[in-house]
């Protein structure tokens, strides 16, 4: 049993194709013996910001005192840390020791009815199963895939669904309009259950979750950003007032004041449902709230090196904000990856007004991954449209990338690594190199 390792199974490739439904996950949960009904939730799905939103939520309940579980997807640095308990990743011992029990149940399913549980089913089962192991008052869990049918929506109704900001992505699973992927991202919303959304860029998608709500009999409440105040930063730190109260966060992209707020009224939410959190833990919540890979300065240089997951276009238009805000007045270089499945051409021509040079490699994700040499081609046609005419370079791996975008930013300027969350882990184990 020592030798099991968990990892391996679970990410087995025979497991990874994606299967919607939910009727594997609950057969699978239903055996292990139904571990998310001893488990409250904060359910969040939406196409961007879900990931430190949910973290700015986790780390205000836990300063109050809760003990918290945090399921989130894709991992950054290490797999543990999708499933993580007062802030503290899975033990490798403890991954070991669940997995096996869930594996006990999956292949049994497998025997009898020819179908083995997906990579992402297994996970969440794992996730839930250690949680209610370790009697966690509340777990954040991110929906993986829309919403509706991800395996995370298994749960009976959570203490709050929380819709973060609607995009399009994975336009070939949810829907080619923002109101169609609001309505599978809005199936989340179940009756008993309070709402809190983004308010939507629309196209539909406002409808889409007002309507999901009606039918759950519930009311959406919506972040009132007009009472949204960001100030510069300050010390690594990005101060804001919301509703007259200030706050600050050491997530320094420009849109994580909004994230922020969009945490507090789900915050403010769990505690109309008597849930006891005070002023200070929520001050101090946000202040402490750490995410990796939104707008991080993970070498402040020279030269300062910047590392964001942004990997659609809307990510492409707050990573350009971000750095307008933050170093206007710096020559930034584009290190980028990016898999061939995203709009990456719409992204290109977001930032590309900003960059004074790019370094093109191929992500580490090979099965999806868009080659170096096409992403350049890419950026250099995309940059001629608009009438640019920048450095375009591809690098055979990242470190080489890694190496010429800081040969080419110099001492005064920026290297800004982006495109894909899968090259984040290798970015920065360059840089420790």
């Amino acid at each position: 049993m020592n030798e099991f390792d968990p990892i391996a199974y679970i990410n087995e490739p025979r497991w990874q194709q994606s299967r919607y439904g939910l009727e594997r996950t609950e057969e699978l949960l239903n055996r292990l013996g139904r571990p998310q009904d001893r488990l409250k939730f904060v359910h969040v799905a939406g196409t961007n910001g879900k990931g430190s939103t949910c973290s700015f939520i986790e780390s205000t309940l836990r300063k109050a005192g809760y003990k918290t579980g945090l399921f989130t997807s894709p991992y950054i640095i290490t797999f543990e840390e999708r499933i993580r308990v007062n802030g503290e990743n899975i033990s490798l011992d403890d991954l070991r020791d669940v997995t096996l029990a869930v594996r006990e149940h999956a292949e049994a399913m497998a025997a009898e009815t020819g179908e083995h549980p997906t990579e992402f089913e297994l996970m969440t089962a794992v996730a839930f199963e250690h949680f209610a192991r370790c009697n966690c008052d509340i777990v954040i869990a991110e929906v993986g895939l829309g919403g509706r049918l991800d395996s995370t929506n298994i749960i009976d109704a959570p203490e709050v669904c929380v819709i973060t900001r609607i995009g399009l992505d994975h336009t070939e699973l949810l829907g080619d309009t923002q109101a169609a992927i609001a309505a599978e991202k809005a199936g989340i919303i179940k009756p008993g259950a309070s709402v809190v959304s983004w308010p939507q860029d629309d196209e539909g998608a406002t409808e889409s979750i007002k309507q999901a709500a009606e039918a759950a009999g519930t009311e959406v409440v919506v972040p009132d950003f007009s009472q949204l105040e960001v100030n510069p930063i300050h010390n690594v730190m990005r101060p804001f007032n919301y509703k007259g109260i200030s706050y600050t966060t050491r997530l320094l992209g420009s849109y994580q004041p909004s994230n922020a707020a969009l945490a507090l009224e789900a915050i403010f939410a769990l505690r109309d449902r008597g849930w006891s959190i005070s002023d200070e833990a929520i001050e101090q919540g946000i202040a402490d709230t750490s995410w990796p890979a939104r707008f991080e300065v993970v070498s402040s240089g020279p030269p300062a090196v910047v590392v964001d997951g942004g990997h659609n276009p809307q990510g492409a238009v707050a990573l350009a904000e971000s750095l307008e805000d933050a170093f206007a007045d710096k020559r930034i270089v584009f290190l980028m990856s990016v898999l061939a499945d995203k709009d990456y051409r719409t992204m290109i021509r977001t930032v590309a007004p900003l960059g004074d040079a790019w370094v093109c490699v191929t992500s580490p994700n090979v099965l999806r991954a868009l080659s170096g040499d096409d992403l350049a081609q890419a950026v250099a046609e995309e940059a001629q449209a608009l009438g640019l005419d920048p450095e375009v370079r591809v690098a055979p791996d990242f470190s080489a990338a890694m190496a010429l975008a800081m040969e080419l930013a110099g001492d005064d300027g920026i290297v800004c690594a982006w495109g894909s969350l899968y090259s984040v882990s290798l970015l920065k184990d360059v840089l420790e190199a």
